[in-house]
């Protein structure tokens, strides 16, 4: 008869039975495992933020580089991060999560090497695509892990956790960027390492196995292909469309072959014995929500992330270090939400403060739209509005990636990598539209830009109203 260890993934060889179900109790090292899990989700995110300041001192760095493909170096990161999301996940459940996490820390921290050591554009961007893979196997493999060794009573207070690493993240990346361009663009990679080496050495000794049965069906070769297909080209032809132009034949040929991949993937999805997004996961009417309410909410939160920083060194002058510190108020007071995201959930709910998460970044825009001008105003103008858009994240996140521990034990980790590719590719479409809009980077571009914002604000709210289990806020 197995024991409680065992039940647990303490025992020293793999768990082969079903994914553990959380216990009352909980694994005895959940904290330390919690520790090291933030520590990678840390790495996937740090890097980034960090990126985004760096790009004109990476430009420099190779002459005769244009702008267009300098942001190849955010874009390829973009790309195959979305789209190696929901397989590495999948994969994940398969092969065993704690195997497939440090296989992605390993593979994160050897491509921050060669992003330092490139010699050539081309290099770093090819290190930036293979660091995304393995930012893909780290995202939802971390919460996978989360899930099961603590208990059910406990998962929106380590998803919280969870959320407020990722939004330390966001608050430390831009001023460190920032920071280290002044010195080498190239420290911006080197940073990882040490940091990969420690989860590396620490996630070995202290985290546990969890996989399906052995003997469970692989992923479906044929829905993992046209899913990566789909969602490569949906984000390929949404990074490109502002520069290309919308009505332009390429873009319009992207959009049409990511509808034709994405089609197949629902065929395979819908009649494959185990395709690599399985239709039981939006049987769950709240992961459901989260799925479309994450895209919504982030087509707004890229657009604050981007927005604010462009405003602040495009309008008013600022200097990147000034624009990163600038930045900061926002995860920061979205911190101290996510870290009591259990709390707020006891005693409102999970609907009620996610709504009130998106409604917040809609009046984030709308106060901008009124207050922010050409002259600089940080503290009446800008501040106020970053203040809301770190409550809006310290409310909203937690709850959305939560309902991933809604589904069964088994499917947690590729729920989490759905959650996660819809946040990536609401991240990209909210880049796109702000980089269509404001080609000049002037204040009525930034002020249609905020309309968007608005919108999508209100949109993840409704679609999280519209949803909802019956019965409850």
């Amino acid at each position: 008869m197995p024991t409680q260890a065992s039940l647990q993934g303490v025992a020293t060889t793999p768990h082969t039975g079903p994914a553990p179900v959380a216990t009352e109790t909980g694994h005895p090292r959940r904290w330390s495992i919690m520790a090291v899990l933030g520590a990678v989700a840390f790495l996937a995110q740090l890097d980034f933020f960090v990126v985004n300041v760096a790009l004109d001192g990476i430009g420099r760095s190779f002459p005769g580089a244009s702008v267009a493909s300098v942001s190849w170096v955010l874009s390829a990161y973009a790309i195959v991060f979305a789209a190696a999301l929901v397989p590495a996940g999948r994969i994940a459940d398969h092969w065993g999560r704690k195997k497939v996490l440090l296989s992605g820390v390993g593979v994160f921290t050897l491509t921050s090497v060669a992003a330092a050591a490139a010699p050539s554009l081309g290099v770093l961007i090819g290190a930036r695509a293979l660091q995304a893979v393995g930012a893909a196997m780290i995202v939802p493999t971390s919460l996978g892990l989360l899930y099961p060794s603590f208990p059910k009573r406990q998962h929106t207070l380590v998803v919280g956790l969870w959320a407020g690493v990722a939004a330390i993240a966001a608050s430390v990346g831009p001023p460190v960027g920032g920071l280290l361009v002044t010195l080498d663009w190239r420290w911006i990679f080197l940073i990882n390492v040490p940091v990969g080496i420690a989860t590396l050495v620490a996630g070995a000794l202290l985290l546990p196995e969890v996989r399906q049965p052995r003997g469970a069906s692989l992923p479906d070769a044929a829905s993992a292909l046209t899913l990566l297909l789909a969602v490569s080209l949906l984000v390929l032809a949404t990074v490109q469309g502002p520069g290309w132009g919308w009505t332009d034949p390429r873009t319009v040929a992207l959009f049409a072959a990511a509808a034709l991949a994405g089609a197949a993937t629902i065929e395979r999805t819908l009649r494959a014995k185990a395709p690599v997004i399985e239709k039981q996961l939006f049987s769950s009417r709240p992961f459901t929500a989260a799925t479309l309410a994450l895209f919504l909410f982030f087509v707004g939160f890229a657009i604050v992330l981007l927005s604010t920083a462009l405003f602040m060194q495009e309008v008013w002058h600022f200097s990147p270090l000034r624009a990163g510190v600038g930045i900061a108020p926002a995860p920061l007071a979205s911190i101290a939400f996510a870290m009591n995201a259990g709390p707020i959930q006891r005693r409102f709910g999970r609907i009620a403060p996610a709504v009130a998460g998106t409604l917040m970044m809609a009046f984030a825009a709308g106060y901008w739209l009124a207050a922010v001008h050409t002259t600089p105003s940080y503290w009446s103008g800008m501040f106020p509005g970053l203040i809301l858009v770190g409550l809006a994240g310290g409310l909203a996140q937690a709850p959305l990636f939560a309902a991933a521990g809604t589904l069964a034990p088994e499917r947690a980790t590729t729920g989490s990598a759905v959650l996660n590719m819809s946040r990536q590719i609401g991240s990209a479409v909210g880049v796109a539209v702000l980089v269509a809009l404001t080609p000049h980077a002037t204040i009525s571009g930034f002020d249609y830009a905020w309309w968007v914002q608005a919108g999508a604000g209100l949109a993840a709210g409704t679609a999280l109203l519209a949803l909802r289990p019956r019965r409850t806020l």
